[in-house]
């Protein structure tokens, strides 16, 4: 097994908050594809699809990603992980599926809110029992007050698009689906670290990740397809199928973060770039309805603060 070196806070952070910054530019693609489509499921597979092919040609092309590769039969034969780990990427499948199901429902405002309240709280947890390859992290004073200022903090920034999300008894059950997927989420990435600890690289749980995610999405469609029949023909503009290599991005890049940062601050550090990233791209390339207000920038900001106090250690009494 290759020790992957363990990364200084200085140069995680803004990994992870890079990272961050590709999920709302996926998010847009692959909401405009899938109104193009007519068709979510359809959407989330030839995202997953085109992330595949990228990877499959990154294994063939770069030796460390082929070395990986050859780990993978190895590792889950000889067990160094528990072997569902490698089904991991069919969690990025239910949270885009659970995308495409509720945010017609509940606008994305209340969709992120109710994602980055999963996911925050699971990181602690998960931190905590020490699932990640970074082994355990005290769910200290600390990184509670971090996590709940996190969430207050996006609940703050998004607060101004609240309206979409309609009576509060059409989104009480739906509102469960995204909670479940961010809890999820911090799963995955632990799941995905402790992989590739096993592998020597993070491309290579990346490739796994993307095999059985489009495996999951490719059966949903086939049940769609029998049942409504297809959607829409396939648009020819080629922006439309970036969205998979934004997903290439982030997910390797966690799967290498969780281990030197945590699964929380791994997660925390992407919701901070998701909120910079939708922030940037609505700022410069606004969609329909787009509302940028004080609670908008402020609320962005106050979550990267509540990410560098998430860092801090609690102070210790010390006796007189």
């Amino acid at each position: 097994m290759s020790d992957a070196r363990v990364l200084p806070p200085a140069v995680g952070f803004p990994l992870a908050l890079a990272a961050g910054l590709a999920i709302p530019v996926q998010g847009r693609i692959n909401g405009a594809l899938g109104t193009v489509l007519d068709d979510g499921i359809a959407a989330a597979l030839i995202s997953f699809g085109t992330g595949l092919v990228v990877m499959v040609v990154l294994t063939l092309v770069l030796p460390s990603a082929r070395a990986g590769a050859r780990q993978i039969l190895p590792s889950v034969r000889e067990r160094r992980f528990p072997p569902y780990y490698v089904a991991a990427g069919a969690i990025g499948a239910f949270f885009v599926f659970s995308q495409s199901l509720t945010i017609g429902i509940l606008g994305v405002a209340l969709f992120t809110v109710a994602a980055v309240m999963g996911q925050s709280l699971s990181g602690l947890l998960v931190d905590r029992a020490g699932i990640g390859p970074g082994g355990k992290r005290a769910a200290t004073p600390m990184r509670v007050i971090g996590v709940v200022l996190t969430v207050l903090s996006v609940v703050w920034a998004v607060s101004p698009r609240f309206g979409a999300a309609g009576e509060m008894t059409e989104w009480l059950v739906p509102v469960l689906l995204p909670v479940a997927a961010g809890v999820l989420m911090s799963f995955q990435q632990a799941m995905n670290g402790t992989a590739a600890l096993h592998y020597g690289t993070p491309l290579a749980a990346t490739l796994m990740n993307f095999i059985a995610g489009t495996a999951v999405l490719l059966t949903a469609w086939l049940i769609k397809v029998a049942v409504a029949g297809p959607g829409n023909p396939l648009p020819s503009e080629w922006w439309y199928y970036l969205g998979g290599p934004m997903g290439c991005i982030f997910i390797a890049l966690g799967a290498l973060l969780v281990r030197s940062l945590g699964v929380l601050l791994t997660g925390l550090c992407m919701i901070g770039g998701q909120l910079v990233g939708s922030l940037l791209l609505d700022l410069v390339f606004p969609a329909p309805g787009t509302i940028i207000v004080f609670a908008t920038i402020a609320g962005t900001l106050l979550t990267l603060g509540a990410i560098i106090l998430t860092t801090l250690p609690w102070p210790r009494r010390t006796r007189p």
